[in-house]
């Protein structure tokens, strides 16, 4: 059962106004792992019709914030890398999950995969974040 303190991350999380302004949903929270989705729309998509690669980047983006802050501690990215794998076409439904691979004291390491509803993998990413001192509560 999910605690006061992780459903406040994760209302602070879902509030990030970049991830609403192009449709990213955040939809679940644990300690290490993310979950993010949206939908293919035609303001996501790029001049050969198909899916935007940042549009897929800050998806899987999304979903890795949800996990590296799960644990409550302010965790900013040092890198990520993606390998896009397949497209999807308009109307496509599409998730992020991201899988904590390592929690270090200052540094984490996470595996993204971005798919389909369907389960069709779209992309995959490995990404490193970086913990900061700072709590993302406010204390009190």
């Amino acid at each position: 059962m999910p605690s006061q303190a992780s459903d406040q991350i994760f209302a602070t999380l879902s509030r990030d106004p970049f991830a609403k302004s192009v449709g990213i949903e955040y939809q679940e929270m644990r300690p290490g792992y993310g979950r993010t989705a949206m939908t293919v729309t035609p303001q996501t998509l790029n001049a050969h019709g198909i899916p935007h690669g940042g549009a897929i980047f800050s998806l899987a983006d999304s979903a890795f914030a949800a996990a590296s802050n799960s644990h409550g501690q302010v965790a900013v990215a040092l890198s990520m890398t993606m390998n896009f794998l397949a497209t999807a076409p308009l109307g496509t439904r599409l998730v992020a999950e991201a899988q904590e691979l390592r929690k270090g004291h200052r540094a984490g390491f996470y595996q993204i995969t971005v798919k389909t509803e369907a389960g069709d993998l779209i992309a995959v990413c490995q990404a490193v974040v970086h913990r900061k001192k700072e709590s993302i509560l406010p204390a009190g």
